[in-house]
């Protein structure tokens, strides 16, 4: 268990209230809890924000211009030590909620690439910025996960926290239906509690990059 208290952040995006990435999710905050870790469950999809808009508002001063509840989300994000980004696949993508929101980081991707400054300027003086992703799916494509991978991988590299692993699980098609599977949910809770123990000093360098 860590000696300093580390800020975990749980955001599930499914629109199907008690579903297998939100039971998924809630088991890794409990690993985090153990951890030591403060947690926080926000459940996206009962908040009310527009995709983005592509007016480049954000290259002005980093910050979007459009004031829906996607402003208190940015908050979370930033506050937050370590986050855990929780999924479901439709149609071979994150569903429409996740993608909505990773898409509005793009405040995120102007002050890294155009503003040139760092997201987090403080980071050097606080817990490091680490996340996970999970997520479901009912099919068992091969590839089923694979473009949800490449956004979730954007999206924890623009945040400016340490993509350090994926919880994927196929064939979980029917509600609450990975319940059947504890070694599953024994794997995530023990990815939680691994993602908020024994901290290292932050690297920005070591970020993930997205792959083409």
């Amino acid at each position: 268990m860590q000696s300093e208290s580390v800020y975990c952040l749980g955001l599930t995006t499914s629109p199907r209230k008690g579903g297998n990435t939100e039971i998924l999710l809630r088991k890794a905050l409990k690993g985090a809890e153990k951890a030591g870790a403060r947690t926080e469950l926000v459940d996206i999809s009962t908040y009310r924000f527009s995709p983005c808009l592509a007016c480049d508002g954000c290259f002005k001063e980093g910050r979007c211009v459009v004031k829906d509840d996607m402003q208190v989300i940015y908050e979370k994000i930033l506050a937050a030590d370590r986050i855990i980004l929780a999924a479901p696949i439709f149609s071979m993508g994150m569903c429409a909620q996740a993608k909505t929101m990773v898409d509005r980081t793009q405040r995120f991707w102007a002050t890294k690439y155009v503003l040139k400054r760092m997201v987090i300027p403080e980071a050097n003086d606080r817990p490091p910025r680490k996340g996970i992703f999970i997520s479901a799916s009912g099919s068992n494509h091969k590839n089923v996960f694979a473009g949800a991978l490449q956004v979730a991988k954007y999206f924890f590299l623009m945040i400016e926290a340490e993509f350090t692993g994926s919880y994927c699980y196929s064939e979980l098609e029917e509600k609450g239906a990975v319940l059947n599977h504890p070694d599953i949910l024994s794997e995530v809770f023990e990815a939680g509690n691994s993602l908020c123990s024994a901290p290292q000093k932050p690297s920005i360098a070591t970020l993930n990059t997205v792959e083409d």
